[in-house]
């Protein structure tokens, strides 16, 4: 069988090859692109985490990629969203171009809710290291996670994560930072990740392989 094509979107905001290259290494052949072309024809999609939501969203719209990403999505093509990729598949964020919090700015709105600031007091925003996965019971049943334990580490970097006002039946894990917050979500082909799997050594990688196999299924 041969192996399943990722496209990775380039929003030209950053290093992707770290994701193509862990992609690669749990049997995809995945390949950055900024075509729109090849967004659509991709067996699955992963948008990496790179960058800041407005300047993103302003790419990714006038690129024609929001557009190729939104088909695919409706299509029922896999998905994997990372960090700031997870945050663009919601309606809104309030992350400005220069990482400030401002008014808010529309989002791809494949999912319902909101994107917001971790607010600094006692622990320092970013949020950047180590931290646990604690899953859900929605998440103990979501294919990315088949054989993660409950509690594992995974790295994050970030200073904006998903709000309250998200459905909570979407979410598979949550993490603790200032507040907690959904570290991951699942709804149908749809997968989002706060943390950067490609930096998360075997667990990571693990979560990557299991992604992999629900375009092969």
């Amino acid at each position: 069988m041969a192996a399943p094509k990722i496209a990775v979107v380039d929003y030209h905001k950053g290093n992707l090859l770290s994701v193509v290259r862990s992609l690669g290494d749990v049997g995809a052949d995945a390949r950055a692109t900024d075509d729109p072309a090849e967004i659509r024809g991709a067996d699955a999609v992963v948008v990496p985490g790179v960058g800041a939501f407005e300047d993103a969203m302003a790419y990714l719209n006038s690129s024609g990629e929001a557009e190729a990403i939104l088909d695919a999505a409706g299509r029922g093509v896999p998905f994997l969203g990372i960090c700031l990729g997870l945050h663009v598949l919601f309606e809104r964020g309030e992350e400005r171009s220069d990482g400030s919090a401002g008014d808010w700015v529309e989002g791809l709105g494949v999912l319902s809710g909101s994107v917001t600031r971790l607010k600094s007091g006692r622990l320092k925003v970013p949020h950047v290291g180590w931290n646990q996965l604690h899953l859900t019971p929605h998440g103990r049943e979501c294919p990315l996670y088949e054989g993660v334990p409950e509690g594992a580490n995974v790295y994050f970097t970030h200073s904006y994560a998903l709000a309250d006002d998200i459905d909570d039946e979407i979410v598979t894990t949550r993490s603790h930072y200032t507040r907690s917050f959904a570290s991951g979500v699942w709804n149908g082909q749809v997968f989002g990740v706060q943390f950067h799997p490609e930096k998360s050594s075997a667990v990571g990688l693990a979560i990557l392989r299991n992604f992999v196999m629900t375009i092969e299924q």
